[in-house]
Order: C-alpha cells, then sequence, then structure tokens
C-alpha cells in the first residue's frame, strides 16, 4: 500500500488539486445564484434563448 502510494503521489496531488479547483468554482457559483448574480449580459438580441428568461 505505501509503495503504491509513493509511485502514485503525483497524480493524486493533481487529481486532489483538480478536485478543489471543482468544488470552488461549484462554491463560488452556488453564491452568486444565492445572492441574484447571474452570467447573463441580459442583452436577449444576441442570445439563443431570445427573450424567455426575462420577465420584462
Amino acid at each position: 500500500m505505501i509503495t503504491w502510494l509513493v509511485q502514485h503521489i503525483a497524480t493524486l496531488l493533481i487529481c486532489f488539486v483538480l478536485i478543489l479547483i471543482v468544488v470552488g468554482i461549484l462554491f463560488v457559483l452556488r453564491r452568486d445564484r444565492k445572492n441574484g448574480k447571474s452570467s447573463c449580459g441580459g442583452n436577449c438580441g444576441h442570445c439563443p434563448m431570445g427573450g424567455t428568461c426575462h420577465k420584462s
């Protein structure tokens, strides 16, 4: 078990860092959504959804 860990330490560290990055991105997206922020620019003329997301 120890030799396997030593042989694969670089792979494990890279996977751990990638998991942390993904969790961080999800946390920021969730926080922004709770605060009412959106990735929408508000210009429905260039959007394929064409105004279906805004009521006004």
